[in-house]
């Protein structure tokens, strides 16, 4: 039986992509991504009243899972450390490598998969602008909740201000927590896994990732379990999105090149229909004067035809 493909995700490129073009538009929506989380700061006071409002409806739906998973990776180091190492570095390595090998691997459905990606991402930087919000870390000490990565910040090179190398905690927005691009970019990855990995093996990572990825971001109090449902929401709006953006990003490809071509028009002047310059051929003859060239019998092989002048009188026979 075929495969069936979710809509607007199976669709191929009209024209080969390069790494070269892909690259530069990968790095700069990783820029987007990075100076929105760092321009959109906003007030403290706002964010630290958004984690409270979620926090009291997880304890009002009784759904407050990050404060069992706090108290475990806090207490266990053989899980904490792990943990805290996995939301350091994974974010940042596995959904590159998964863009690669979609993109050396499976290019059919690269284009979809990237666009799903980034739409994603941008509606991620709009919820961080719109709703700052204070991660559980960072709320006072009677809320219960522990920064782990701060705890155990000598097995690592993360700092204990946060989730970055030492001395750079400043040029992170650490009240970017709601939605939790780390669940949904981790359940992209799954996703891809699940759908183009082929083996079971590869199947069996694109459920553990995105599972293990949500526990790992609330037992180390980096994020509320409504932060990761947020994120899961993002990411399924953006896949409903896919088709509309490919389709926009079509027609103003199309619009670009009919204003800028990119091949110069052809000559508008009538052209010679000799092809030779200046050379010219009879029929039959595939080199210019071929003809003239071959010696005639009894002639003189020394002497060629246009050395005796076009009105010379043959040899006699």
């Amino acid at each position: 039986m075929p495969q069936t493909e979710t809509p607007g995700t199976e669709a191929a490129p009209r024209t080969r992509l390069r790494w070269w073009t892909e690259l530069p538009l990968i790095l700069l929506v990783y820029v987007c991504y990075s100076a929105g989380r760092l321009l959109a700061r906003g007030d403290v006071t706002t964010a630290v009243d958004h984690g409270l409002a979620i926090l009291r409806v997880e304890k009002f739906l009784h759904i407050n899972a990050e404060h069992p998973l706090n108290r475990l990776f806090r207490t266990e180091a053989w899980i904490g450390v792990p943990a805290d190492f996995w939301y350091a570095s994974l974010h940042y390595l596995v959904t590159p490598v998964i863009l690669v090998w979609l993109f050396r691997s499976r290019a059919l459905h690269y284009r979809a998969a990237r666009t799903w990606l980034m739409t994603s991402t941008f509606m991620g930087l709009i919820g961080f602008t719109l709703m700052p919000t204070c991660p559980p870390r960072l709320l006072a000490a009677s809320h219960g909740f522990v920064d782990t990565m701060a705890q155990y910040s000598s097995y690592g090179w993360w700092g204990g201000e946060a989730s970055a190398p030492r001395g750079m905690g400043g040029m992170t927005n650490q009240y970017a927590a709601m939605p939790s691009l780390h669940v949904g970019w981790a359940l992209w990855c799954g996703v891809m896994l699940w759908r183009h990995g082929g083996t079971r093996t590869a199947k069996t990572a694109g459920v553990v990732y995105p599972l293990v990825t949500t526990l790992v971001v609330m037992g180390t109090a980096n994020h509320y379990f409504l932060d990761a449902v947020a994120g899961a929401a993002v990411m399924g709006v953006g896949l409903l999105l896919t088709p509309l953006v490919m389709r926009g990003a079509d027609r103003a490809r199309v619009w670009f090149t009919a204003r800028v071509p990119l091949v110069p028009a052809a000559s508008t002047g009538t052209s010679s229909p000799i092809v030779s310059g200046g050379c010219q051929t009879s029929t039959g003859e595939r080199i210019p004067r071929q003809r003239e060239s071959r010696p005639r019998p009894g002639a003189d092989p020394d002497v060629s035809p246009s050395d005796a002048g076009e009105g010379a009188a043959a040899a006699a026979r």
